[in-house]
């Protein structure tokens, strides 16, 4: 009997060295794939990446390292061009239309689970594997999406765009583990990322902030920044310095004020005391349905489940109701605080993604 074929996204750091270490052990025969997804040498100091950034080349180099020590074929793959066009073309669209966007999602969706995953099935591979903390089941209707095992490091409100065709052959073999179990395993394996910190940064980000990065590729206006009057408070200093729950880099007199919209056409940034931030529920767009039992309750209501709404979110308890247009509106129990236009909002039952779609707007 033939092996199984796995390609394993490496990105140089712990969790998917240790996803390709895991399939070695279980007998697959598996080949390591980096993705070039940006040139750091174009920064004009010649400094490289910011420390804590991903995907750097520093980071390929390890996951080199770390496949060579494990007998695996590695290869790196070069999307920068896909990259800059679906993900920093996106991302810069976003906060120019007055939305905070959320790029690893995107980057998921069509680099990792689309670019990748056809790469793989190319080279005649059973299967795609990444280091995402989440776990895949096969059910009666077909695959769910589950959280990690290790609550605090789940990452499936990243995946919640994923398909049955995607989840049929894709493996996250460190999502039953707990981030300190893959240490573990990691230091037991003698792998030279067991120890490496985890990428905290916007990976393409390598300026000390997003809106510098913003500021030296698009034009911006300064303009007003008004009560929900129309009183005008201040002046902001370009819009995409700003979303929605912002309180700090105001500097306005009075107070607390918090930013509770971002007026694109009028160029304003409006402002106001934080119980004016809760909402009552809100409106998604491009949804995905992963379980498909789901969708249809939800044409008439599907209650007892969570949903959030950005990715350190609790979760609050709702109800969602499918729109003729393909949308959702989801009402949550309690009032939830900054609703973001451009953020993702991904609903579960228990541990289970049941959908996930891009925050329209909020319901007041």
């Amino acid at each position: 009997m033939s092996r199984k074929k796995a390609v394993v996204a490496m990105s140089g750091g712990v969790d998917s060295s240790t996803a390709l270490a895991l399939l070695v052990e279980q007998g697959y025969e598996c080949v390591g794939v980096s993705m070039q997804l940006w040139d750091y040498s174009k920064k004009e100091d010649g400094s490289g990446a910011t420390p804590g950034s991903c995907c750097t080349l520093d980071d390929i180099h390890d996951a080199r390292r770390v496949a060579e020590s494990l007998g695996a074929p590695f290869y790196v793959v070069n999307v920068e061009e896909a990259f800059s066009k679906e993900v920093v073309d996106y991302f810069i669209s976003s906060y120019t239309s007055g939305s905070t966007p959320n790029p690893c999602i995107k980057c998921n969706q069509i680099l990792k689970f689309e670019v990748l995953l056809n790469k793989a099935l190319g080279l005649e591979a059973d299967y795609l594997a990444t280091g995402h903390y989440a776990r895949i089941e096969r059910g009666p209707w077909g695959f769910s999406l589950k959280k990690g095992a290790d609550q605090d490091k789940d990452q499936s409100y990243f995946l919640f765009t994923m398909t049955q065709r995607q989840l049929e052959r894709v493996l996250f073999p460190v999502g039953s583990l707990t981030k300190a179990e893959v240490r573990e395993r990691a230091r037991k394996l003698g792998l030279k990322t067991s120890e490496k910190a985890e990428s905290q940064e916007i990976c393409f980000v390598e300026e000390p902030s997003y809106a510098q990065f913003l500021s030296e590729r698009v034009a911006s206006a300064p303009g007003d920044i008004i009560d929900t009057t129309g009183k005008v408070l201040g002046a902001h200093k370009g819009l995409f310095n700003y979303t929605i729950g912002q309180r700090k880099g105001l500097s306005l007199s009075g107070g607390p004020f918090y930013v509770l919209d971002i007026d694109v056409p009028s160029n304003k940034v409006v402002v106001g005391p934080m119980d004016m931030l809760y909402s009552k529920g809100l409106v998604a767009r491009e949804v995905n349905w992963i379980n498909p039992e789901s969708k249809e309750k939800a044409g008439s209501g599907l209650t007892g489940v969570e949903a959030k709404i950005r990715y350190r979110h609790a979760g609050a308890k709702c109800a969602v109701t499918s729109r003729n247009d393909g949308s959702i509106e989801v009402i949550f129990e309690e009032p939830q605080k900054a609703v973001t236009p451009g953020q993702a909002v991904v609903i579960y039952r228990g541990d289970e993604v049941l959908c996930g779609g891009w925050i329209e707007g909020a319901i007041k």
